[in-house]
């Protein structure tokens, strides 16, 4: 083995000689060197190396579970691929081998467990573009590339007008477009055919979007909290989804995901880290039953009026789905089905939790966590009235521990289902107490919630699912979802032959936290896109003070999606989970259109938020600041600037309708005297992005 040669700056050597126990280090020969965090979320270290065998290690000090790092599924290090490592490996030894002296970067993602290694990036040696200045003048464009002589071109977001002359026009950019000018041709036609690799998706909260009807509002004993609202069900529902149809039609959305409409916990949960506000499965990541729907979502005639008429306007629709845990037990769902033990004699239940053990309230020195003083969690006969131990591991009775690595850790403490168990199993024991419509048969757990999520597409022709924490889940689960749902959308949509919008396969998007623009082993067990990270905190970011400054991220986008149909990622600039660009990042509204412009040209498919569109406000939080992310669709506040702010959505989101060669195009850069363009070009397909400066 040779020695590396170690190239370290001064901050990093520090380190090395201080690191901390819990640092993860890169050991290569006798060097060493101490992950440093990134901005997009990943670890990176550095290495010189000369041609030659090597032997390394990623671990931290203590060599502890959970940090000491082998290789999965490959022999050695393939350079400019995404490793699967193993985070608990009885050998921390990684081989490697350097055909060429450089300096090399080795990139972590520790949410993944992926590991990449390649030549580390020389410095631009070209200066900086400049950044355009906006003028109250109209601006010369050369479009000879683009569009021959004697054209007509427009820009799609004023509507003007122009002659090509001498490969040239002169257009001014709107007011409200923040110096961008989208040109097309005047022949350009109204749609074009829709593939998921230009799929413009919305993702919707539905219980926080319209409530389409109020009756369904308090199912199941289901009450507000008179406060400040934050996780009660606010009244959302399948029939409100269905009524906003025309709006999401002129936002350019060919695409609606969905938080599950699957019945939930009946029950609430304490919220927040102080417990200082009820929790409810409004969000839908709370399952109790996956072959019912939610009654505050609504009925299945209302789903499939929802299906069936977003179909009618070309509008797919995508499912979340959760396969890796259940909801949390509840007083409700124990007093309902029978499951559980209280501390309490039946008297003392009545006296302290009242005749709906569910409508108890925190008294004086309680919380909403309070309720838990009052269940007997270790009573082992008493819980597997619930789930039964084969079909979940949890720290409750004496159902099996949750383990320490992805696959069979309690996220959350939500009950973890063994997904990857071979045992069969009939259905949940409390299934028994209550209305279902899962069918009494032996099967493994995988295999009950295969069958009935494809069920569902079978039915009713959902287009797709959107997968909750994939990473949670081992491979081969999410195969065989894909496998039969693929095989169920395609009976429907023979069944359904005047419904059927395409003969497209079903199409699958997942969750795997930290995940960029990289094709990982997900997209080779089942996965057509995955949620693209990155491009809220480290990309979108950069439009706010120049568009230009995106040309980097847009051309790698276009090389890497563009390049590979197996591949593709689905970019946000705002989500349930993480933050709202607007408030956290946008604080104009000016600065909004900017985030639009960034999110609604970048290639590959995009997923915009509800209320992005519209600025719609961060709302109340309690001690858990997800929850403002959450708030409900502002309808009646789509006046003034927010009013103008959607009509420039909907004319970026039309524009990409009428283009597939925005999300799947060639990305060309043409810098001019003071603009800044890009051409796109997929077949036929080409259109002329012009930035003459923000105002």
């Amino acid at each position: 083995m040779k020695k590396s040669i170690l190239a370290l700056s001064a901050s990093l050597l520090a380190a090395c000689t201080q690191t901390p126990n819990n640092a993860l280090t890169l050991t290569i020969g006798d060097s060493q060197a101490t992950f440093e965090q990134q901005g997009d979320g990943l670890l990176i270290a550095e290495q010189t190396l000369t041609k030659g065998s090597y032997s390394l290690s990623i671990a931290d000090h203590q060599q502890s579970c959970g940090s000491r790092y082998a290789l999965q599924d490959a022999a050695r290090i393939k350079f400019n691929k995404a490793l699967t490592l193993d985070n608990c490996a009885d050998s921390a030894a990684i081989p490697m081998r350097v055909f060429r002296a450089n300096t090399y970067q080795f990139i972590l993602n520790r949410d993944s467990n992926q590991l990449t290694v390649k030549v580390k990036p020389k410095a631009d040696a070209i200066a900086r573009y400049q950044c355009p200045v906006a003028s109250d003048q109209p601006t010369s464009i050369d479009v000879s590339s683009t569009f021959a002589n004697g054209s007509t071109i427009r820009d799609a977001l004023t509507g003007q007008q122009a002659i090509v002359n001498n490969g040239k026009v002169s257009l001014k950019a709107g007011v409200m477009s923040q110096g961008v000018m989208l040109l097309e041709q005047v022949e350009s036609p109204e749609s074009t055919a829709f593939s998921w690799d230009n799929a413009t998706v919305y993702f919707v909260m539905t219980d926080r979007f319209y409530n389409g009807n109020p009756n369904n509002d308090h199912s199941y004993g289901r009450s507000n909290d008179g406060d400040k609202e934050i996780a009660t069900f606010h009244g959302g529902d399948l029939a409100g989804l269905t009524e906003k149809l025309d709006y999401l039609e002129e936002l350019g959305v060919n695409a609606l995901w969905i938080t599950s409409p699957l019945e939930q916990i009946h029950g609430w949960v304490g919220g927040g880290s102080n417990g200082d506000f009820k929790h409810y499965g409004y969000h839908g990541y709370y399952h109790q039953d996956w072959t019912k729907l939610d009654s505050n979502m609504g009925t299945e005639q209302e789903l499939k009026t929802l299906i069936d008429t977003a179909h009618r306007k070309g509008i797919r629709i995508i499912w979340d789905v959760v396969l890796n845990h259940t909801g949390y037990a509840t007083l409700a769902d124990m007093q309902a089905f029978n499951f559980g033990q209280l501390y309490l004699d039946d008297q003392e239940a009545l006296d302290i939790l009242g005749e709906q053990w569910t409508d108890w309230t925190p008294k004086q020195g309680q919380n909403w966590h309070s309720f838990n003083d009052y269940i007997n969690y270790r009573d082992g006969e008493a819980w597997q009235k619930w789930w039964g131990k084969d079909w979940i591991r949890t720290d409750i009775g004496d159902y099996d521990q949750p383990g320490y690595n992805d696959r069979t850790m309690s996220l959350a403490h939500l009950p973890d289902i063994k997904t990857e168990s071979g045992q069969a199993t009939g259905l949940p024991n409390f299934y028994r107490n209550k209305s279902t419509n899962a069918q009494d048969v032996s099967q493994t757990p995988q295999q009950h919630l295969i069958t009935w999520l494809s069920d569902w597409v079978r039915e009713y022709g959902i287009d797709g699912f959107r997968v909750d924490t994939a990473k949670h889940v081992e491979f081969e689960t999410w195969q065989q979802l894909k496998l039969e749902s693929t095989a169920a959308l395609a009976e429907w949509k023979q069944n359904n032959p005047d419904k059927a919008l395409d003969d497209l396969p079903f199409w699958m998007t997942g969750e795997v936290w930290a995940h960029s623009v990289v094709k990982s082993p997900y997209f080779d067990h089942g996965f057509d896109s995955i949620i693209n990270f990155e491009f809220q905190g480290d990309v979108a970011p950069k439009a706010l003070s120049c568009f230009a400054d995106l040309d980097r991220d847009y051309q790698r986008y276009a090389e890497r999606i563009n390049q590979d149909s197996s591949f593709n990622v689905l970019s946000y600039l705002s989500s349930h989970d993480t933050s709202l660009f607007w408030g956290s990042r946008a604080k104009t509204i000016e600065q909004q259109v900017r985030a639009a412009n960034a999110l609604m040209l970048a290639p590959g498919a995009i997923q915009i938020y509800y209320g992005d569109e519209i600025a719609r406000d961060f709302g109340p939080t309690g001690s858990d600041p997800h929850q403002g992310t959450r708030s409900d669709m502002p309808w009646n506040q789509i006046t003034g600037e927010r009013q103008q702010l959607l009509e420039h959505w909907q004319k970026l989101g039309q524009f990409r309708q009428r283009h597939p060669a925005v999300a799947q195009g060639e990305h060309i850069t043409r810098h001019q005297q003071g603009y800044y363009a890009f051409e796109r070009r997929y077949q036929d397909d080409k259109v002329l992005v012009v930035y003459t400066g923000s105002q």
